[in-house]
């Protein structure tokens, strides 16, 4: 089943501004998690394996890149083995990029928050507000976005538009 998902990520000059929010708020801190996201090479949209001490899924999505909140339609699958699935995947389809990080990741309702630190790329932070477990239409999710971006204190000239793998392919080259 495929989920809606809408987005923001941002350069992050000062992460304790968003942590101290998060806690003031309540919201719900799931850990800090060291994830390995393994992309392959597909014909259309993005596939990757999420490796983690707290998250271990094959996501799926497609999403236009821009800087403001954008769109993906997501589909996300649990994976119980994760080393034995990257190897097939890596045999057959070939791994595009590889992007290291660690994760501090919240919830408050259905709008999740990362924190992340990025091997070669630097601190981010990235808001998602899903109809994962409920649905509501897209402009409830952009708003949601909108109102942390605003909490968070998050500037226009902040807002990255492209993923994190396509920006480790662009500083590689």
């Amino acid at each position: 089943m495929t989920h809606l998902n809408v987005e923001i990520k941002a350069k992050c000059q000062d992460p304790e501004i968003i942590r101290r929010y998060l806690q003031t708020n309540h919201a719900e801190y799931k850990g800090t998690d060291h994830q390995t996201d393994t992309y392959f090479n597909v014909q259309h949209g993005r596939l990757k394996l999420r490796e983690g001490n707290i998250e271990n899924n094959l996501i799926f999505y497609e999403r236009n890149d821009q800087a403001r909140a954008k769109e993906s339609n997501f589909y996300l699958v649990r994976v119980a083995d994760p080393p034995t699935l990257k190897e097939v995947l890596a045999k057959s389809l070939g791994i595009k990029i590889i992007v290291a990080k660690k994760r501090e990741i919240y919830f408050i309702g259905n709008v999740k928050f990362h924190i992340d630190e990025v091997a070669g790329l630097g601190n981010f932070a990235e808001i998602e507000a899903s109809n994962f477990l409920a649905a509501m239409p897209k402009e409830e999710l952009r708003r949601q976005c909108e109102f942390y971006m605003t909490e968070f204190r998050i500037q226009e000239q902040d807002l990255i538009s492209a993923s994190y793998s396509d920006m480790l392919i662009a500083v590689r080259k």
